[in-house]
């Protein structure tokens, strides 16, 4: 199937399985799987075993107009992919099975001039706490995502330290959490929750000390530094160098 629609997903039981291209859904008893609008999805019924579901469709135009238009892309669990779906415990599952009854409940009301906004804000209540139960979730799994950032930052050491800086240029947000096996969305919350700074930031951080190292170490021009670290222009890495230590690469060079 491939949904015109929002989607949050909650299943109990193990009798399906969702794919999304020909991956399986981290998705058993009790959790949650989100869709954006575009997403293709195949559902596997398991014989002989039973499965229940409750899920929350949308479309994107109910949100014309609204609050929840401006705070969609908040919501970045939409991006993230088939390894990551939400694994509720009971408390919060029922949590998400009341506020999918409110909005039961409003469906089968007479339509009048507060649907369209009282719709709309049980929906955003479902998604604001799916957050939550997200953040929740990063924080028990605290010890898998630390072995997970040390990997991160191996990996980014060891790119800076090849000649890929040169042959293919910084190493992007998207490559790092392709190379981690995680959805670009779900790795930059992950090391946003872990480390309070954007993996960009962190990536930028590991550049401009190596940056430090070679004005500090070598006699090397600013100009050919700045190739060897992958910026497109002496200027770019000037100006990205003064942003994060008050001062451009030469009047670091001569002080330090």
């Amino acid at each position: 199937m491939k949904y015109g629609l929002y989607a949050v997903f909650l299943k109990q039981g193990v009798g399906c399985r969702l794919r999304y291209g020909r991956e399986q859904y981290d998705y058993q008893a009790g959790s949650i799987v989100t869709m954006a609008p575009g997403q293709v999805v195949t559902t596997e019924f398991i014989k002989g075993e039973h499965s229940s579901w409750k899920a929350l469709l949308f479309h994107p135009d109910l949100l014309f107009g609204t609050p929840l238009a401006e705070r969609i892309r908040e919501y970045g669990f939409f991006g993230y992919d088939q390894r990551e779906a939400l694994h509720v415990s009971d408390d919060e599952r029922r949590t998400i099975e009341d506020t999918f009854q409110h909005i039961t409940n409003e469906l089968e009301h007479a339509i009048d001039k507060h649907s369209s906004q009282l719709l709309t804000v049980y929906v955003q209540l479902v998604l604001d706490y799916c957050l939550r139960f997200y953040d929740r979730q990063f924080i028990t799994r605290h010890k898998v995502n630390s072995s997970l950032i040390s990997r991160f930052e191996r990996l980014v050491d060891d790119y800076l330290a090849s000649d890929q800086l040169m042959l293919k240029g910084q190493p992007t947000v998207g490559w790092c959490a392709s190379e981690l096996c995680l959805s670009a969305n779900y790795f930059g919350d992950l090391i946003r929750k872990e480390l309070g700074s954007t993996a960009k930031d962190f990536i930028t951080g590991k550049i401009i000390a190596k940056a430090k190292h070679e004005l500090r170490g070598t006699d090397t021009s600013i100009t050919i530094i700045s190739e060897h670290l992958g910026f497109s222009s002496v200027s770019h890495f000037t100006r990205l160098f003064k942003a994060h230590t008050g001062q451009t690469p030469s009047e670091y060079r001569q002080t330090a």
